[in-house]
């Protein structure tokens, strides 16, 4: 790296004994200051490291004089020589811990005003912390994030490039094809009334670009959906894509674990166990509850229906008798749970549509439970076989649909990690890929099928008959999730990649033939030249960056992102906009508008 010009002839973390005796001139923040009674100490930041400077009054009065006046974060210049610290005051945390520059002249760069909060400790305040990110970033975490997220990024090009894929931009202003979340709008100055969506995702124009020929493109892509925010969600963000011709599940899953695995070892210094396991979509909701199983925990659920198929407990038989399921999970070692946190197990259960959740407490004087009585000792008996119950185990159960009884027990699953410590006690890495998704979903409030992915993805060709039947929530799609510690990294698909079947599923999805050509024209007539098979994957890279910079929001691992309710507080974005722009663009400016 070149440092040396008329600023600096060292980056602050260079400096080494081996420079005792050296004139340098080093440029950065102060970090701290400390005033020894004539010997002034400031610690001398930039982005890659510190250097102590020693101000000595009797030796450089002028220099010790700008020393002594300096605060927190302010910018300067300092030349002088390297020394040798005295014996005894090194610092061993310090990469220039025995060193230390002895200031001959100093050149305050930039003063700085008193700061909004302390750069060396812990800020709550996410709010005030946006505000003035441009400080927050100076903190060394947050640097330290961004150089992460840097060297992540090289090791995916460097992957990539030697698989032979081509790094292609795809265009930004798009057109609006809503079937998924919202789109944000840009409208047209040149096209009055008319508008282009920012891309939720370059789907489209990377399965074009196989129709193009290219065969294999990957992007760092800039992805814009208008949704509800959460911890791991912004309303822009960026997806490392990927698109090939000719391609299995098979080939399109080498290459991911091949990207990961480089990631890890040139980041993380750290070896990937290759092949990811493998696991259904049906057995991972079955025994986790959930599509993004977390694996690190011995926790599954099981299926106690045909133990309570002739109980006496009618809430259990009525769900059975009507198709429904019994699942059950067992909380080892929590049956002395307190009342409060059974009770707040329970809220969460409602919170995701059960209407109860039952419970039994394994003791030494027997099984303590509200539907206890229900229990005969031989279901007793083939419950605690089932579940591996002994004394001191929760067992909890929940009676649904199969597909609500497994999302019910897969948030309790988790919870029930957290309580018995077994989720803060792991710091492994679990990859996993989920497959044979379901092609639909059926939506019970607006009464129609939708894409359980999006509707590009390839129906699975052992189900193509199911599909002719309209048997549509039985047909597998041959489509593909990566998780890794119960986050899904990314996911993606084998793609259609002729018209007929897109037609039939846009069909499906209550996309009249009119609709099908206004939005997808375009992909539908490319269709029909000569279109080859693909398929491809998208993996989130803000949510890669913050699992293994160990973050808590996606938040911490973008240089400049929004709140939890789509705002800026840096910029004030977003904001009114002058009268004059509006017009120009046709639009009649409304209630709260410039």
């Amino acid at each position: 790296m070149r440092t040396a010009n008329r600023w600096r002839t060292h980056h602050c973390a260079q400096l080494r004994k081996t420079d005792v005796g050296r004139n340098v001139r080093l440029c950065g923040w102060v970090d701290r200051r400390r005033d020894h009674g004539g010997l002034v100490f400031v610690d001398l930041r930039d982005r890659e490291g510190i250097s102590q400077i020693v101000f000595h009054p009797e030796e450089h009065p002028e220099a010790a004089e700008i020393g002594k006046a300096l605060h927190a974060e302010d910018l300067v210049q300092v030349e002088g020589l390297v020394a040798r610290r005295p014996e005894g005051t090194e610092n061993t945390g310090l990469a220039t811990g025995e060193i230390e520059v002895v200031a001959q002249s100093v050149r305050l760069l930039n003063s700085c005003l008193p700061l909004p909060f302390p750069l060396d400790a812990t800020v709550e305040n996410e709010e005030l912390r946006l505000a003035f990110r441009f400080l927050d970033l100076r903190r060394p975490r947050m640097l330290e994030n961004l150089r992460l997220r840097h060297r992540i990024v090289r090791a995916v090009r460097e992957y990539l490039d030697g698989q032979g894929f081509l790094d292609v931009e795809t265009p930004i202003l798009s057109k609006s094809t809503p079937e998924g979340a919202r789109d944000f709008l840009v409208p047209s100055r040149m096209a009055p009334g008319s508008f282009y969506a920012l891309p939720q995702a370059p789907q489209q124009y990377k399965q074009l670009l196989m129709v193009g020929g290219v065969e294999r493109y990957y992007q760092i892509a800039r992805c814009f959906r208008d949704e509800d925010l959460r911890a791991d969600r912004q309303p822009e963000f960026t997806q490392i894509d990927l698109e090939a011709s000719f391609v299995e599940t098979e080939d399109v899953q080498f290459w991911v674990e091949g990207v990961l695995g480089k990631i890890f070892r040139d980041v993380l210094d750290t070896g990937l166990p290759l092949p990811f396991p493998r696991m259904s979509y049906h057995e991972a909701m079955d025994r986790y509850g959930s599509d993004k199983p977390d694996l690190r925990y011995g926790i599954d659920l099981y299926d106690v229906g045909e133990i309570f198929r002739e109980s006496d407990l009618k809430v259990f038989r009525t769900v059975l008798d009507e198709g429904g399921v019994v699942k059950a999970v067992n909380g080892k070692g929590l049956a002395k749970m307190g009342a409060s946190e059974l009770a707040a197990l329970e809220e969460l259960a409602r919170s995701l549509g059960a209407k109860g959740l039952a419970y039994v407490r394994v003791e030494s004087s027997g099984w303590r439970s509200p539907i206890g009585k229900f229990l005969t000792a031989g279901q007793r008996e083939a419950l605690a076989r089932t579940l591996g119950a002994s004394e001191g185990d929760l067992l909890l159960f929940a009676a649904d649909r199969w597909e609500l009884a497994c999302e019910i027990l897969g948030r309790i699953r988790l919870r029930l990690a957290e309580l018995s410590g077994e989720r803060r006690a792991h710091s492994e890495w679990k990859f996993l890929w989920v497959t044979d998704f379901p092609l639909f979903a059926f939506d019970r409030e607006e009464g129609r099928w939708t894409s359980m992915h999006h509707p590009f993805t390839r129906p699975h060709p052992e189900d193509l008959e199911l599909l002719e039947e309209g048997r549509f929530g039985a047909v597998r799609a041959l489509a593909y999730d990566v998780v890794l510690n119960g986050t899904e990294l990314g996911g993606g698909s084998i793609r259609i990649h002729e018209s007929e079947l897109q037609q039939k599923i846009f069909s499906i999805l209550g996309i009249d033939p009119q609709m099908q050509e206004e939005r997808f024209g375009h992909l539908l007539r490319a269709f029909r030249y000569g279109a080859p098979p693909h398929g491809g994957v998208a993996l989130g890279l803000d949510r890669l960056v913050m699992l293994l910079a160990g973050a808590e929001s996606i938040r911490d691992v973008i240089a400049f992102p929004k709140n939890r309710h789509g705002a800026d507080p840096l910029t004030g974005s977003p904001s009114g906009v002058e009268a004059k722009q509006l017009r120009e663009l046709r639009i009649t400016a409304g209630r709260g508008e410039a």
